[in-house]
């Protein structure tokens, strides 16, 4: 058997097929810092120009850090671009003018590329005498902290004697007025006065296809999976990335937008969301959920953008990968699972829910790649069935020491769903089965990356 011409050939074809992918998913990845360094230094002209560095969970950070510093260039002012997971002290030490944009995650917290920058830098005052900076604060007013990180960066900039160049500038889900007013303080630099606004690239139209309750009768409330097909042309995007959907102006207010996790890849033809319709307390549906779930109607055409969202990225199909989540974080995790190629390095998937009966999403996916060695490992608990009341958290403890196995082989753990409750605990007790600083230097080298809302 093992001397079958044939069977020798279709294995030499798979690992050629393999290795084929692994390098197409590494080039991408080296292309895309490549394209970053060179746009940093096109812009930083001759000099080292002014310092842009931004902390960014979604995204929406590092995206108006490249504004500002293509604002700077036609200003003519030189500028380069670094993420915080890049910024040490020599280098702002260095700056004489620095722009920093950082976001907010969670109740507070800084973005997890920020995690060393905290650990290594703002433990205590630097002394950064020289450096004037501005800073722009993103962050909603819906969650306690609103823009605390920006606030403990720019105390202990403040702290380090560094000189505010304007008063710190705070922006609430995206408010248009905030970034105007960033924009203004860059024309104090630039000296150009007649820049144009900022505004949000054009959404792409897409058409609404298919829409299913996935969990009828189910306790926490019904949950959708949704499917939009391109009306233009097919975007590009990695799993992992996010769309920002705009939403209908109502009652003559601005319309605003909504964020959701991607379940699908661009080889399927077409995005797929996993959203649960949320009710207020008088029984009202969400602005959005509501919208997308009851209102929207089959044929019709909404507005998205996808936007890259790298601090959520899987590895390559070799390296071992943890999957962590409940409710609808299940669909960010669906797309990495799609994006597992080949069995590879092993994917685990710890998943919690409310009842088996209604709430196993994407069941039929996960019993597939079970069979097909993509998927290595299932566990789910679902918190309202008798004989079970568990939550993930709870199967993360129960675990413990497979996770410690799996993290030592090299594994990146992925945690997607509720920032309350789930996010916090899974957090937690992560640190309790690894240890505090072996959990902080897996976030600080992008082995643990968290997507939660």
């Amino acid at each position: 058997m093992t001397g079958d011409p044939i069977r020798w050939l279709w294995a030499a074809g798979a690992v050629a097929l393999w290795l084929v992918l692994i390098a197409l998913v590494v080039w991408r990845e080296r292309r895309a810092k490549a394209a970053a360094r060179a746009r940093s230094k096109a812009w930083a002209g001759e000099g080292e120009g002014v310092l842009v560095a931004f902390a960014s969970q979604t995204g929406f950070g590092e995206e108006l850090a490249w504004m500002t510093a293509k604002a700077l260039g036609e200003g003519g002012i030189g500028a380069r671009v670094l993420s915080f997971a890049d910024l040490d002290l020599e280098t702002l030490k260095s700056a004489d003018r620095a722009l920093l944009i950082v976001s907010t995650t969670g109740e507070g917290d800084p973005p997890d590329a920020a995690a060393r920058f905290v650990r290594r830098m703002m433990a205590a005052p630097a002394e950064l005498e020289s450096l004037r900076y501005g800073l722009l604060a993103l962050g909603d007013r819906e969650y306690g902290q609103f823009c605390g990180f920006g606030h403990a960066v720019d105390g202990w900039l403040r702290r380090s004697s560094a000189e505010p160049l304007f008063d710190l500038v705070e922006v609430d889900d995206g408010d248009a007025g905030a970034i105007r007013h960033w924009q203004h303080q860059l024309n104090q630099i630039t000296g150009v006065l007649a820049a144009p606004d900022w505004t949000p690239p054009a959404y792409e139209p897409w058409r609404l296809v298919e829409r299913t309750l996935v969990n009828p009768g189910g306790p926490g409330g019904e949950a959708y999976h949704l499917t939009f097909e391109p009306v233009a042309a097919l975007p590009d995007w990695s799993a992992g990335d996010i769309a920002e959907i705009g939403l209908p102006a109502r009652d003559g207010g601005a319309p605003g937008s909504r964020e959701y996790s991607i379940a699908s890849l661009p080889s399927d033809g077409r995005l797929e969301f996993l959203i649960r319709l949320l009710r207020h307390p008088d029984g009202t549906p969400g602005l959005a959920s509501g919208w997308l779930t009851q209102d929207l109607v089959l044929g019709e055409e909404i507005g998205l953008r996808v936007r890259a969202n790298r601090s959520f990225h899987g590895p390559a199909s070799e390296t071992p990968l943890i999957l962590i989540g409940n409710g609808t974080g299940l669909a960010g995790l669906r797309a990495h699972l799609k994006a597992r190629i080949t069995p590879g390095g092993g994917a685990w998937l710890l998943f919690g829910e409310r009842t088996r009966a209604h709430d196993a999403f994407f069941d039929a996916d996960l019993q597939a790649w079970l069979a097909s060695g993509v998927l290595t490992r299932l566990d789910r608990c679902f918190s309202r069935d008798a004989g079970d009341g568990r939550y993930v958290q709870d199967l993360v403890a129960a675990n413990a020491e497979d996770i410690r196995a799996w993290v030592t082989r090299g594994a990146v753990v992925l945690v997607c769903g509720s920032l309350e409750g789930m996010s916090q605990g899974v957090h937690a007790t992560l640190e309790q089965a690894l240890g505090a600083d072996a959990l902080l230097e897996l976030l600080e080298t992008g082995r643990y990356r968290r997507d939660v809302y």
